[in-house]
This record gives structure tokens, C-alpha cells and sequence, in this order.
């Protein structure tokens, strides 16, 4: 049957990808053994966060640090990105030394079940908290978009520890369950716990649990990359269509093209003059 013969009755007539001739292919989830990512997703459904430990070798770690060194700069504009905190926003667009975070495979695959099809990177920052900062405000990371609670996550995050999180270093503070509360935000005899992890570990955490940067009462500084992902119909922080340029962007992986923007929420969003968005990535 030809497109032109096919008859839409109701809007479920629209759930496939009119675009049809990029068709999604599995993500690198896929290589991830189905009982680990079930173990996994038990995790999170329980407590609304997980630790992966030592994902990433020293090497790996160091090749990190010493690359976005040079853009550590400025601090926080406000107490919620902090006073004595360093951002580098738009990773992507300055280095591929934190792709493989991006698109780690046990990432993924939690990712595959926990969110829909052609989900979205929203952020990819590197985060340095220096000695002497504050604890962040609590607060969980799919709050910005106005769907009351209690509610299924919107969005998920990772925190991967390029250096040592300790209790007294700034480790992003988390608590456990509170994925699930409506709109109360959290009290002082709600249990929180500081994500305790060596360098290499990365934490991954649901958009509704509630957790924040820790204080870092120590004498060296605690330096951390967030990637942070949506659902497809959402809008993610960052504009990664807008900030990589299109000939970085044929350079990254089919993962991460997909995830920033050159992939469709079906039928047709994130179209591009009507056409699939990675015909943008085939043209000279």
C-alpha cells in the first residue's frame, strides 16, 4: 500500500514516523544483558536513583580533566548554580572527550525502558565545586516543566564522578523515595544521603527525585560531568541543534545525533521543513 492510499481515521493512524526513510535503529542499550537493566530499573523504581561504580579507568578520568581544564572559569551567576561552582555548558560543542558518557551503553538501555523512543540529551555540562561551597538547593530536574506531581519522570539524569565523591567534597546529596511524593518538597526529617562513589562511578537518578549539590568543606575541588535527557516531545535545556555545528555533528555517533535533535517524536516533530532532520547531516 502507497502512502496516498493509507487513510488516517484517528490520530493513532499518525504513530509511525512519516518521515520513513531514516527508520530508527536500536540504541547501544541493546548490548546490555536484559536481567542487568531489569536488576537496574528494580533499583530505581525502589529508591529513584542507582550507582554504577568504576565505568570509567583513571586514564579515562585524567583524559577528562585535563580537557576541559581549560574552560574552567567562571562561577555560578546565583547560589543555585553556585558562587563557588564552575560550568561548562555545551560540552558537546568544544570536545568528544565525554561522548562516551553521553552514549554509554548502560545508560541506555535504562534509558530505552524508562523513557519513549527517540528520547532527547537536555544537558551535558561539566560541574566544579570548589572548596568553600554551599550545599544546593534541593530540587529535582524535570521541575522546570509545569506537570504536577505525583506523576512518572519526564526526564532522567547521570552524574558521572571524575573525581572522588565524598561526603565532604560536594557529593550530590540524594533522597531516597521521594520520586514519589506529590508537590510537598522536602522537609528536615526527610532521610538524604550523599552519593558516596569513586572517581569513575556515575550516578543515575530519575527526573522526580529530589537531590542537590553538596557542600564541599575540603581543600580541593570536585569536578563532575551531568548528562541530562527528556522525553521526545519536550524541550530540552540546551539547544544542541543551535550550538553544534552541523560538521560536529556528523562526527558523533548515531546515539547522540539522534538524541540532539536529529531524530522525530512521530509523526512529525522535530521536522525539518517537513522532512526527517538528518537529511540536514547528509548534505555538503
Amino acid at each position: 500500500m502507497s502512502l496516498d492510499d493509507e487513510r488516517v481515521t484517528t490520530l493513532d493512524d499518525l504513530k509511525t514516523d512519516l518521515a520513513r526513510r531514516h527508520k530508527r535503529t536500536p540504541s547501544g542499550g541493546a548490548s546490555v544483558d536484559p536481567a542487568v537493566v531489569d536488576a537496574d530499573l528494580d533499583k530505581l523504581d525502589r529508591d529513584g536513583y542507582l550507582i554504577w561504580e568504576h565505568l570509567l579507568t583513571a586514564d579515562e578520568c585524567e583524559r577528562i580533566r585535563d580537557e576541559v581544564a581549560r574552560w574552567l572559569g567562571h562561577t555560578g551567576r546565583n547560589s543555585f548554580e553556585g558562587r563557588r561552582t564552575q560550568r561548562i555548558y555545551s560540552v558537546l560543542s568544544r570536545t568528544r572527550v565525554c561522548d562516551r558518557l553521553v552514549d554509554h551503553p548502560r545508560v541506555l538501555a535504562v534509558l530505552d525502558r524508562l523513557l519513549m523512543p527517540n528520547y532527547l540529551l537536555s544537558a551535558l555540562q561539566a560541574i566544579n565545586i570548589q572548596p568553600g561551597e554551599s550545599a544546593q538547593l534541593p530540587h529535582h530536574d524535570d521541575g522546570f516543566y509545569p506537570i504536577p506531581r505525583p506523576r512518572a519522570p519526564l526526564a532522567a539524569a547521570t552524574i558521572w564522578a571524575i573525581d572522588e565523591f565524598t561526603a565532604h567534597s560536594g557529593a550530590t546529596v540524594v533522597l531516597p523515595g521521594s520520586h514519589r511524593w506529590g508537590r510537598r518538597p522536602p522537609g528536615p526529617d526527610d532521610p538524604a544521603l550523599p552519593a558516596v562513589m569513586p572517581a569513575g562511578s556515575c550516578l543515575f537518578f530519575v527526573g522526580t527525585l529530589w537531590h542537590g549539590g553538596g557542600a564541599n568543606t575540603t581543600d580541593r575541588a570536585r569536578l563532575a560531568v551531568t548528562a541530562q535527557y527528556c522525553q521526545p516531545w519536550l524541550r530540552p535545556m540546551e539547544a544542541f541543534t543551535l550550538s553544534v555545528p552541523r560538521d560536529i555533528a556528523r562526527t558523533l555517533s548515531e546515539d547522540i545525533q539522534r538524541m540532539i535533535g536529529y531524530s522525530i517524536h512521530p509523526p512529525f516533530v522535530g521536522a525539518v521543513d517537513g522532512l526527517h532532520p538528518l537529511r540536514l547531516l547528509q548534505e555538503s
